[in-house]
Parts: structure tokens; C-alpha cells; sequence
């Protein structure tokens, strides 16, 4: 057996793709705005880039990055716990904790090195990790690094939840639950305020991942912990720079006083070389920004939401189940998504596709996702070409059909 015969399907699957004239790795040729990209020779739209804020252009981002980069060069060259950790590492960290009114930061190299690094951390022999069933694939990663007993509740049930913690009562160890604020496929929020109490009821821990809820949720932008009101009640908060903030890597705030001891114990962390001084600095302006404008980019980014929601849900479109930065637009099967998603690359519009193994449930999905920066008139244009491309495949006509007979 060769060693990449297992992946043999994987591969026949996505040249005979291929072969049609369709590549689903997609070249941005130049970025022109938070909104618009060169791509096959020509200006597209980019509703699919989790850049909530549109902070990758903003101006005080750009001069900060440039000015990090002449005064330390281009990169740290090392880990945090070599030569790695810079003042300006050192200051995010403090301003991170700020934000979110915690007494300990981390920031890591990714997010997806702050999900599979402190969860796998958290938690060890004779531990027990509860998660949502949805979960991101750095989450599932991170349980393949732990020796803790994985064990899984429905998606966004907190009966689920509870029967298993109830389970495990008598059980000793610890328990670790893990849910996320924005689901990045379907766009559904969690019902945090339930699974916080049902982990406290039952002795556990609770780590909520903000990447897709960091300055889209919350009275000050601090996601789902602070728009359910249980951001002094939950243990752990895992985020993301590279959505919101316009930028790349990952952070985790906590109050627990042993929480340095991760500084020395998460291999993510002291394994990989730090940020460079470029992207912190421009993850730090991007947090000024949501502190300072936040209300507005908000106010901004959900105005756009409604726009496109409400418009592809008015065209007949069967969408995920609530209004968010995520527009999930369900599709019949693997083939017509592909087909309908090339279709629109053609026309100058790029969405994710989003098949089988990577969704919920099996589910073939167009992923959506705004922006602060996008017009109204952009996206009335998603919504009406996406109705005209999809007429063409009758997948309209079959969500039609579909919602009579229910």
C-alpha cells in the first residue's frame, strides 16, 4: 500500500472536479478592498472572507504593521518561550485581558493553535472533554491530542449536555465543556446561558470559542459570553485574529490563577515561533478600532445582515436558522452546490462551498459572510444574481415545492 493510497477517493473526487473546469482552490490574484478582489482576470465580489469589520484596509492597521515592521523587522525568528515574546506581544496580551475583563491572556500563532493547544491542555488522563457535536475541526483535533475521555451531546441541546454531565457526576476528574459562539457553517449562536448553567450545576468548566461572535455580539463586541450575560460566569474564552481583527492568530483569556502554567505546558505555544511584529501591531490598532468604533461597525454589519438574509429568505432560498454574520444558503446536493458556486465565480461573486465531510449533518451549503464594509447595493446585487443562477439549476423551484408540501 502506497502511502497516500487512503486518500485515493479524496483525490479521484477532486480531480474529476477538476477536469469540469471547476477548481475550488481559488487564487485571489490582488485584494483590491475588504470587498473586492482580482480573480480569473476579473473584479469580484468577496462575500466570503469572515473579514466582519473589514479591518484588513483600514488605515491605522496599515501604518501600524508597516511601522512594526521597520522598527523590528520582519518576523521574531522564534518561540514565546525562546526569543519570541517582544514587548508588543507582551502589551496585546494586557490589552486582551482588558478587554474582556480577565486576569490572564495568551496569544497564540493561529487559532487554530489556541483551540487544539489549550483544550488539549486543559484536560488529560482521566479528564473528561464535552463537546458540541458541531464542533470546529481544531476542536475534534484538539480531542485527538488529550488523553481525556471525549465524549460528544447534540448540537446546541443543553438536555444533551446535561445528560451527559449527569452521567459523569459521580465520576472523578474534571470535565471540560467546549461550545462556540457563532457556528461558522450554519451560523446558529449557541444557547450559552443554558450550557453555562447546566456545567456549573454539575462541578465542569466551560470554554467558549468567540471566533465568528468576537465584535459581532455583545454591548462592547466581546461576542456570545457578553451578549448572554456570562462573561464573569465561563472559565475560558478562545478568539481568533483572524476574522474580525483583519489579521492572523489566536488568543485565551481566563481569571483561573493557574493559568500561566499553560505558558509551560501547551505545546502549541512553546513549540512554534511567535507573531510577527507586523501582525501584532496591527491586531493591536484593530482592537483600539472595535473599542472605539465598535458600535457603529456593528450597527453596520448587522444592517448588511438583514439585507442579505431577509433578501435570499424573501427570493425562496431555505437558509441556516438566524440572522448572523454567517449566511448559510442550503443547497440540494454536492453537485448543483459546486455548480451554482462556479456559476457565480463566473459572474463576479465569490462565496465558500462548503460539502460533505467539512458541514453539519451532511449538509451541501453556499456559504455567505459579510462585512461592515459591504453596500447595500452589493449585496442586493448577491441577492439577485444568486436567484437568477439558481432559477437556472431549479433549485428555487425545488425549495418552493418543498416548503408547500411542509
Amino acid at each position: 500500500m502506497g502511502i497516500f493510497d487512503r486518500y485515493r477517493p479524496l483525490l479521484d473526487s477532486y480531480q474529476a472536479m477538476r477536469a469540469t473546469g471547476i477548481d475550488p482552490l481559488v487564487t485571489m490574484e490582488r485584494v483590491l478592498s475588504p470587498t473586492e478582489a482580482i480573480i480569473n482576470g476579473r473584479k469580484t465580489l468577496l462575500v466570503g472572507t469572515n473579514n466582519y469589520f473589514g479591518l484588513t484596509f483600514d488605515q491605522e492597521c496599515i501604518e501600524a504593521a508597516v511601522e512594526a515592521t521597520r522598527a523590528e523587522g520582519t518576523g521574531t525568528t522564534g518561540s514565546r518561550m525562546l526569543n519570541g515574546t517582544y514587548a508588543q506581544h507582551a502589551a496585546l496580551e494586557r490589552e486582551l485581558a482588558d478587554f474582556y475583563g480577565m486576569k490572564h491572556c495568551m496569544v497564540t500563532t493561529t487559532g487554530y493553535q489556541a483551540n487544539l493547544g489549550i483544550i488539549s491542555t486543559l484536560v488529560g488522563e482521566g479528564d473528561y472533554l464535552v463537546i458540541d457535536a458541531d464542533s470546529h475541526a481544531s476542536i475534534y483535533d484538539a480531542c485527538k491530542q488529550t488523553q481525556a475521555t471525549i465524549i460528544r451531546f447534540k448540537h446546541n441541546d443543553p438536555a444533551s449536555l446535561e445528560a451527559r454531565l449527569r452521567r459523569l457526576k459521580d465520576q472523578p476528574g474534571n470535565k471540560l465543556v467546549v461550545v462556540e459562539g457563532i457556528y461558522s457553517m450554519l451560523g446558529d449562536t449557541a444557547p450559552l446561558k443554558a450550557f453555562v448553567d447546566i456545567t456549573k450545576r454539575y462541578g465542569g468548566y466551560i470554554l467558549v470559542d468567540e471566533a465568528h461572535s468576537l465584535g459581532a455580539l455583545g454591548e462592547h463586541g466581546r461576542g456570545l459570553v457578553e451578549e448572554a450575560g456570562v462573561l464573569e460566569q465561563v472559565d475560558f474564552v478562545v478568539g481568533t485574529f483572524s476574522k474580525t481583527l483583519g489579521a492572523v492568530g489566536g488568543f485565551c483569556v481566563s481569571s483561573h490563577d493557574g493559568f500561566e502554567a499553560l505558558r509551560v505546558a501547551t505545546r502549541a505555544y512553546m513549540f512554534t515561533a511567535s507573531l510577527p511584529p507586523a501582525v501584532v501591531a496591527s491586531v493591536r490598532a484593530a482592537l483600539k478600532v472595535v473599542r472605539r468604533d465598535g458600535a457603529a461597525l456593528r450597527a453596520r454589519l448587522w444592517e448588511n445582515v438583514a439585507t442579505l438574509y431577509d433578501g435570499l429568505a424573501a427570493a425562496g432560498f431555505r437558509l441556516g436558522p438566524e440572522h448572523g454574520p454567517v449566511v448559510a444558503v442550503l443547497m440540494p446536493d454536492q453537485t448543483t452546490t459546486i455548480a451554482i458556486w462556479h456559476a457565480l465565480l463566473e459572474a463576479g461573486i465569490y462565496v465558500n462551498v462548503a460539502v460533505p465531510p467539512a458541514t453539519p449533518g451532511g449538509l451541501c451549503l453556499l456559504r455567505c459572510s459579510l462585512s461592515a464594509a459591504h453596500s447595500r447595493g452589493q449585496l442586493q446585487h448577491v441577492v439577485e444574481t444568486l436567484s437568477e443562477v439558481a432559477q437556472r439549476f431549479g433549485v428555487l423551484e425545488t425549495a418552493r415545492k418543498r416548503a408547500i408540501a411542509g
